[in-house]
């Protein structure tokens, strides 16, 4: 190589950068995308570095910098727009995000790397079927890549399509898969022996990496569930959480500090004294916590005529930062900012970002179960919208959510107090906001909705100002994807095999158990559990 190429020296610095980046060596490819620049700061791929180590750092100022700078230098730049899609739509910048994923989605062809990142786009924008096309055009290409094969088998599990996710997962785990795929699987098919997860807890033992660890050890703790062996199941849940709470950081006294500052600010008086929100019935929320029926409620509203499913949407939550102009970690900063906020603009700006994710119907679910942290704020910015709580023994809730390998939230459920202190202040909130808003939340118990789905459901239509139509009833055969940790489980008719289910494993959930008996939110017996 020439000293005196730049461009040549630009290009030798992005290949040892990238290569660092793949290898997990930070550092190292931050000297080198330096020294790109240095080299040739017109050059889109040492920026396009720059945006990938920004990413893994979760700085999205950058990341938007640095591929926005990727696309100027490279209008064609396809997989530059899918990251600057994915970015905009994650920070609330609706109109932006939806402008760079019809370039992402431009005329001609890509290598595999662009199209399994422009499925993850998609899906991101709730397009899972289209997704899926992506993801599948990616994996033909190289089918030897473990990732493109799990983004395939996720989107057709998504799609109710489990049969071609284990298909394209198959090779990968004969192989003595990629721990990823190995955790996914799992979600598959029911275990019929203990053999593969003794397997995989041996692996898991043995793994270095907290982050495959985990995902060994959850997937190992599912088959030894499917197989009724509580002991050995705990053990590998236990590890699990163990291992996903070493590798991520949950700052808990900043979680109450929030939770405190929202139940202070969204007070009666506040209420009173709100003014005017925007006059749209058409949004449906469905909030509480994970693994309480959510996804079974919104799929059996989602078989009406008059609503359609818009998914888990961030859209209210980026709302509220963007018009209390607060930074997303000021949580406590922007309640008090969106307190004096003009409601009315805010319930507007929530029904215009929303409408890229509707089809038409006159009514829209959105399911995104955290956002009972913002009721005050819903209620008096869309009046005539409808909200529903679900609600479900705590044990259970807290047990389903420490037992549940989630992709990037959840950051209190990988230990068994954490998750318990966390259950406390999220019901403290709840009563709070059933006096702040009396009348406009309607709770659901998970409980009374398997023993009865077709009067909970008659009743929540009630609510919603609705007529009772009997196809909502057959909602393990509506043909809609479902994008959550829900996804394997809600295509089957309701049943209660999971009510009271945290009582198999009886003395090991104490120190869960005991928060909970301390705060006096202990539920009365509901279920044994019985399968």
């Amino acid at each position: 190589m020439r000293t005196d190429d730049p461009e040549a020296g630009a290009r030798a610095h992005v290949a040892r950068g990238l290569e660092a980046f793949r290898d997990a060596r930070l550092d190292d490819a931050e000297k080198e995308a330096r020294a790109a620049l240095l080299a040739d700061g017109k050059r889109p791929e040492a920026h396009f570095l720059v945006g990938l180590l920004a990413l893994e750092k979760k700085d999205w100022r950058t990341a938007i910098s640095a591929f926005g700078t990727v696309t100027l230098l490279n209008p064609y730049d396809r997989a530059g727009w899918a990251h600057l899609a994915r970015l905009f739509q994650r920070v609330g910048h609706f109109d932006r995000a939806d402008v760079a994923l019809s370039r992402a989605l431009g005329a001609g062809e890509v290598n595999p790397d662009t199209a399994d990142l422009i499925g993850t786009a998609l899906a991101q924008f709730g397009r899972h079927r289209e997704a899926q096309d992506w993801h599948a055009k990616a994996f033909a290409a190289a089918p030897d890549r473990a990732d493109f094969a799990i983004n395939v088998a996720a989107s057709n599990l998504f799609l109710g399509r489990d049969s071609a996710a284990a298909a394209a997962l198959d090779p990968f785990i004969e192989a003595g898969g990629a721990p990823q795929a190995e955790w996914l699987y799992s979600t598959l098919r029911r275990a019929r022996s203990r053999a593969r997860a003794d397997r995989l807890i041996a692996r898991a033992d043995s793994a270095c990496a907290p982050g495959a660890r985990a995902f060994l050890a959850y997937a190992a703790g599912k088959d030894y569930e499917d197989c009724a062996l509580w002991d050995e199941a705990f053990a590998a849940f236990d590890l699990g959480a163990r291992a996903k709470r070493a590798s991520i950081k949950f700052d808990e006294q900043a979680e109450a500090a929030q939770f405190k500052a929202l139940a202070e600010t969204f007070t009666e008086v506040w209420a009173a004294r709100a003014g005017p929100g925007h006059d749209d019935p058409a949004p449906i929320f469905i909030v509480g916590q994970p693994r309480t029926g959510t996804t079974l409620v919104e799929r059996i509203l989602a078989g009406h005529s008059m609503i359609e499913a818009a998914g888990e949407l961030q859209q209210f939550s980026l709302c509220v930062r963007r018009i209390a102009r607060a930074p997303a970690d000021a949580p406590i900063a922007r309640a008090s900012a969106a307190a004096g906020a003009d409601l009315r603009a805010l319930g507007e700006s929530y029904i215009r970002a929303a409408a890229p994710m509707r089809i038409g119907r006159p009514r829209f679910i959105d399911k995104l179960p955290r956002n009972y942290l913002h009721l005050p704020l819903i209620a008096k910015a869309l009046p005539r919208a409808r909200i529903l709580h679900l609600t479900r023994d705590p044990m259970d809730v807290c047990f389903s959510s420490y037992k549940q390998l989630f992709a990037d939230a959840y950051f209190h459920s990988y230990d068994q107090e954490e998750m318990a202190r966390h259950y406390c202040r999220y019901a403290m909130l709840m009563d709070r906001w059933r006096k702040v808003l009396p009348g406009a939340i309607l709770d659901v118990s998970y409980e009374r909705l398997v023993a009865d789905v077709e009067g909970e459901s008659r009743r929540i239509f009630d609510f919603l100002g609705l007529s009772f139509e009997s196809r909502c009833l057959d909602f393990p055969a509506l043909d809609q994807p479902v994008a959550t940790a829900s996804a394997a489980q809600v295509r089957e008719p309701a049943h209660a095999r999971s009510v009271g289910r945290w009582r198999r494993y009886g003395a090991a959930l104490e120190p869960m158990r005991r928060v909970l008996a301390d705060a006096g939110r202990l539920s009365p017996v509901v279920g044994d559990g019985e399968r």
